[in-house]
Parts: structure tokens; C-alpha cells; sequence
């Protein structure tokens, strides 16, 4: 039987809303207005708020907020050798604007710890279960994967991804050291391989899209071949969640054989707060010692869903997996970019609070 956490039954994606104080230090410092350590005494206390925060809502797993990062992905590229930004190759549905996705231009190495600091400091101000969260090793490949052969540092996706295992290695070994329980992978481009139009993109492209998820699925298990056991990982799938908007739709259905039961993680965080995630058959396929996190609750508007809704839905899901391995989350981060979701810090606060009220009666 699961045990109660980590995941616990009320759970969060990671990212929260950066403060207006926040993006001001940032703005100040990039305008040499303010000195690093300035800049840094403002990060730690917003920090400090954001962890006052989730404990306020009752959650029990805590993070940063990721509010060192410029994005979801971008403290990773800016602490790994060899990784830089470069305009996305592919885009799909949603209306987003152009932007930039990781690109190996040199050889991938760890020449310095890339969450070892977010999670040391989270650990000191509270209590609770510090959660780190870091994005997939496909991050650094598929929304590039139109670059030419050759072009870049990696011509063959083996080598790219056994390098980028041994970074995954390296700072899951310092985590561990440094007492991580709590470690959650931020996945996009298995959740867009299930949508026919990212697949028929794909093939255009010359690539098979379930051999390119089963590469993606073996990077994840090369970066976790080390893992402690008392870790516990989570894998997070998200269709696209860049201020309120969306890259893909489609059900679990394409993936979820080979995901559920070959990535050697012990939870996933699913996206189902819209129709745009399919319904819940594909649960059908989890193993029965893996949780399973409803992102039921939407970060990309601030219409608060009724309590009610939830626990029926809560309610399907357990046709397909046991209830006591069922939890509930917002279905993504409530800012995967500084620039955030279309919602107000009050949203934000009211939707946490909501994720562990309804926890709290389905499974008291």
C-alpha cells in the first residue's frame, strides 16, 4: 500500500508566481543598479515567502518557487557546460510567441551543482519535505530536433543523452548527500507526442515518434540508474504552460504503456485539468506501485473549480488506480517563465488552499 508522501495527496508543481519586489531586483540588477548581494538578500527573502506560503495552504512537499530561474528549464542551461538557448525549432497548437529552448553547442558536463542551492536553502527555512525540480533530459533535445545533422555539438542523440545521464548522476549524488528526498522531473515533449499533430510534425521531420518517446523514456532511466532508494522521483508531463497558453492536446493513450510501466520513476504528475488531456483510460496501464498526481486544478485562470467537481473526478480516476494511490495538484506551475500565468498571486494562494481542503476530505 502507499505510503502517505512523498508525492503527498495534496501536491504542487513547483513553480509559484514571482513578486512584483522580485522582477523589480532582478530589473535593478540587470540595470547595475543593484549589487549581487543585494540582488541575492532579495531572492532569500521572497524565498522565505514562498515557503511561508505553501505552508499556509497546507501543503506538505515545498520548493522555492523556482524563482532563481529565468525559466522552468533555464537555471538547468545556465549551470550546465555546454548548454545554451536558441530559438525552438518546432511549435504547435496554443498561441504562443516565439521563444527559445535548450541547445547543446559544446560537450554537456557538471562543472557546477545546478539545484543544490535552491534545495539547501529551502531545507533551512522550514520543516516540511523540500521538493526539487529539474526539467527531463528531452528538454535539451526535441524542440531543436529540427536543427540540421550535425549541427551543434551532437550529431548522435546517444551520446548527447549518456552525457547528459552523468550530469543527471552527478547532482542526484550531491542532492542525496545533501539529504533530497524529494526530486521531480519536469517533462513537455512525451506529454506533445501525444498529440496527432505534434506526431505528424515529427514525421515530417523524419523522425518515428514512438521510438523518438522510447529515447526520451531510456534518457529518463540513464539519468536515474543511480538514484538512492529512499529518493523519491516524480516525473511531471505538461503540454505547454506559457502564460496561460498551451503547445499541445491529446490523451495519455500513445505513450502510456511504455511510460507507466518502464520509467523508473515512483509517481507521475499528469496534467487533466481540461479536455485537452484525454480521459482517464490510459491510467488503466499504471503499474501498482506508482502514484498517480491529478492536476486537476487549472494555473492558467483564475475561475476557482468547485470542490465537488474534484472529488468526482478524484472519484473516476479511482476505476483506473486505487484511491490511496491517487493525489491532487494544479495541473502545471503557476509560472514556468518569470512573466507567469494569467492569475493574481490571490488566485494562486486560493488554489492551493483548495488543493489541500479537497485532499483533506477525500482522504482523511
Amino acid at each position: 500500500m502507499y505510503v502517505i508522501g512523498p508525492p503527498y495527496h495534496a501536491e504542487h508543481v513547483g513553480s509559484l508566481l514571482r513578486p512584483r519586489r522580485l522582477k523589480n531586483a532582478f530589473a535593478a540588477f540587470q540595470a547595475n543598479e543593484i549589487t549581487p548581494a543585494e540582488l541575492e538578500e532579495t531572492i532569500d527573502d521572497c524565498v522565505v515567502e514562498a515557503v511561508r506560503l505553501q505552508e499556509e495552504c497546507g501543503m506538505r512537499s515545498i520548493t522555492d518557487g523556482e524563482f532563481r530561474r529565468g525559466s522552468w528549464f533555464l537555471g538547468f542551461v545556465e549551470a550546465v557546460d555546454g548548454l545554451t538557448t536558441r530559438p525552438a525549432s518546432l511549435s504547435f497548437s496554443g498561441d504562443h510567441a516565439a521563444w527559445s529552448c535548450p541547445h547543446a553547442e559544446g560537450k554537456v558536463k557538471r562543472n557546477q551543482s545546478i539545484a543544490l542551492h535552491e534545495f539547501e536553502f529551502v531545507k533551512e527555512n522550514t520543516a516540511r519535505m523540500p521538493k526539487v525540480t529539474m526539467p527531463s533530459p528531452s528538454a535539451a533535445h526535441f524542440l531543436g530536433a529540427a536543427d540540421k545533422a550535425g549541427e551543434g555539438a551532437y550529431s548522435d542523440l546517444d551520446a548527447l543523452f549518456e552525457d547528459l545521464a552523468l550530469v543527471y548522476q552527478q547532482e542526484i549524488e550531491a542532492l542525496d548527500k545533501a539529504g533530497c528526498e524529494f526530486l521531480q522531473l519536469d517533462e513537455v515533449p512525451l506529454a506533445m507526442l501525444c498529440d496527432p499533430k505534434v506526431q505528424e510534425s515529427v514525421r515530417a521531420k523524419g523522425e518515428d515518434p514512438d521510438a523518438l518517446a522510447g529515447r526520451y523514456i531510456d534518457a529518463i532511466n540513464m539519468a536515474l540508474k543511480d538514484r538512492p532508494e529512499d529518493m523519491t522521483v516524480g516525473l511531471h508531463l505538461c503540454r505547454g504552460n506559457y502564460k496561460g497558453q498551451w503547445m499541445a492536446e491529446g490523451g495519455y493513450a500513445p505513450v502510456a504503456e511504455k511510460l507507466f510501466r518502464e520509467a523508473n520513476v515512483d509517481a507521475f504528475f499528469l496534467e487533466y485539468d481540461s479536455e485537452r488531456a484525454g480521459d482517464f483510460t490510459p491510467l488503466a496501464a499504471m503499474p501498482e506501485d506508482k502514484v498517480v498526481v491529478l492536476g486537476l486544478v487549472s494555473s492558467k485562470t483564475p475561475e476557482l473549480e468547485d470542490p465537488d467537481d474534484l472529488k468526482r473526478r478524484i472519484e473516476a480516476a479511482s476505476a483506473h488506480v486505487s484511491m490511496d494511490r491517487l493525489a491532487l495538484s494544479p495541473q502545471c506551475g503557476f509560472a514556468s517563465s518569470v512573466g507567469g500565468n494569467p492569475v493574481t498571486e490571490d488566485d494562486e494562494r486560493r488554489k492551493l488552499s483548495l488543493v489541500a481542503d479537497v485532499a483533506a476530505d477525500v482522504w482523511s
